[in-house]
């Protein structure tokens, strides 16, 4: 039985083990930006390109338009044109691509700056067969260099602006990272840990098949032998496993780590280096670097959290009245503050605080202890079709779901979403004795989920994982929706509220 899970904090990690030239040949420092990342890059990069074909255009022939910019903006766009322009972005997008710049995460200011005027440079090659197919003689060669120009601070710009964004909107949070290896270039992994955002990453600590052959830097943070992966996931926060081990002589260890960490719904990453050689180095290349996910991440997740915010926006503006009614029905009923708030485990077992209107007496949590012997839910969930915590006011709000309203600032602050596994009580997930229970928080909790519209209180704890677990695999956009749409009459009907 799992006491409770809380990371523990780790020391920082000490110098560097080799130069700094050589740190870029680290399998993490040159792994992939996510997909999203990438899309994101890959669209600044054409917007920037746009901007700058149309920038020197306007500059150098807004005095030969009669009526100045309006002409301007009124211009044909005619199908040779268009297959033009769409042979620029493929181009340049490719010259972006093939500098690197979809790949490295941590390049320098110098660094960039070069790499950006290069691919520029490269992407502006096309540009120059554009006065061939110029009747009017709009575009010349003078265009051609204003366009170079102006690409190069463009791009430069609206890449530091995107990043930026990405840093002020993605979670501030580390991303903690195991290692599963205890040699060199464990240790060296160690000293390289960036998360998918390009920030420092936390080492959680090393685990092996036996700490006899480990470094003296790895075992001051040995976590223990394979054997107690299961263990460690379930008592840890862990977002991604990193598996340093020579696939060609731990072949079945890296196979049982990659199904225990499926097995929880913990991210896992393993380097595809078959072969050591006796003399020369290996050079680590993006492709040989594997990450076995275990849940749906691509572009429609970020749809999904665009959803999340503006939905969240939305209704906390229009319900701002009914939020007043609520906490002024609760101040004249019941002594005790409006909100509740309580912690609960959420995304990759992450502690927040998740808001309610308070439904209950004010000491209701330490009367628990004395009412647990009248728990009806199996399992490690506690319900009482009855409780004698809840107060009258509380029993409609719950019937009707409105207590759980203010969640939806825990969804614009992205520690739920609209639509997601139920986030659980620091004491039922300290119950849970099987791992494969952990997989329900690899995904973001929600305020509403399968088990909100089947029933709620009425499902039993097995068949509500059994919903969490088939969101979690067969996740899509239109369930969401579905869901969504079906949450307002199952909150109608008030069935299984407790």
């Amino acid at each position: 039985m799992v006491a409770g899970i809380a990371p523990s904090p780790l020391p920082a990690a000490g110098p560097p083990l080799v130069p700094r030239w050589r740190r870029d040949r680290s399998p993490l420092a040159t792994r992939p930006t996510p997909a999203a990342l990438y899309r994101r890059f890959k669209v600044t990069d054409l917007f920037a390109v746009l901007l700058a074909l149309a920038g020197a255009l306007l500059v150098l022939n807004i005095d030969r338009l009669p009526n100045g910019v309006p002409a301007f903006l009124a211009l044909r766009l005619t199908l040779q044109k268009f297959l033009l322009i769409c042979a620029l972005a493929v181009s340049w997008n490719a010259a972006f691509s093939w500098l690197g710049l979809y790949r490295r995460l941590r390049n320098g200011a110098v660094e960039g700056l070069a790499r950006v005027t290069a691919a520029c440079t490269l992407g502006t090659m096309p540009v120059l067969l554009f006065p061939l197919f110029s009747a009017s003689g709009s575009f010349t060669l003078r265009t051609v260099v204003l366009f170079w120009a102006l690409s190069v601070p463009i791009a430069v710009g609206m890449r530091r602006l995107l990043r930026h964004l990405n840093n002020l909107f993605a979670p501030q949070r580390d991303w903690d990272v195991l290692i599963v290896g205890s040699g060199s270039r464990a240790e060296r992994l160690s000293r390289e840990l960036y998360n998918p955002h390009g920030r420092r990453a936390q080492l959680v600590g090393f685990m092996d098949t036996s700490e006899t052959r480990a470094r003296p830097s790895v075992r001051q943070r040995w976590l223990g032998p394979l054997t107690q992966l299961e263990s460690v996931l379930m008592g840890r926060v862990v977002d991604e496993v990193v598996i340093a081990l020579p696939i060609k002589s731990c072949y079945e260890e890296i196979q049982r780590v990659i199904h225990t960490c499926e097995r929880l719904g913990v991210q896992s990453t393993y380097l595809a280096d078959l072969f050591q050689p006796s003399l020369g180095r290996v050079g680590y290349e993006h492709a040989t670097v594997h990450t076995v996910k275990v849940v749906q991440d691509d572009f429609r997740l970020e749809i999904k959290r665009v959803v999340d915010v503006a939905g969240a926006a939305v209704g906390l503006v229009t319900l701002a009245p009914l939020f007043l009614v609520i906490a002024l029905v609760i101040t004249l009923t019941s002594p005790g503050p409006v909100f509740f708030s309580q912690l609960r485990y959420g995304l990759n077992k992450r502690r927040f605080r998740m808001h309610k209107f308070r439904t209950m007496v004010q000491n209701a949590e330490s009367m628990q202890t004395a009412l647990e012997q009248r728990n009806e839910a199996q399992g490690p969930v506690f319900k009482i079709r009855r409780d004698p915590r809840v107060t009258r006011v509380g029993a409609v709000l719950r019937k009707c779901s409105l207590d759980e309203l203010p969640q939806l600032w825990n969804v614009l602050r992205g520690e739920m979403s609209l639509v997601g596994p139920r986030p659980l009580p620091l004491r039922d997930v300290g119950l849970f004795e099987q791992g494969w229970l952990m997989r329900r928080f690899s995904m973001r909790p929600g305020l509403t989920c399968l088990w909100q519209i089947s029933g709620r209180s009425d499902v039993s704890f097995d068949r509500w994982v059994a919903l969490d677990l088939d969101y979690i695999d067969r996740w899509t956009l239109r369930l969401d929706a579905k869901i969504l749409l079906q949450t307002i009459p199952a909150v109608l009907r008030g069935t299984g509220a407790r």
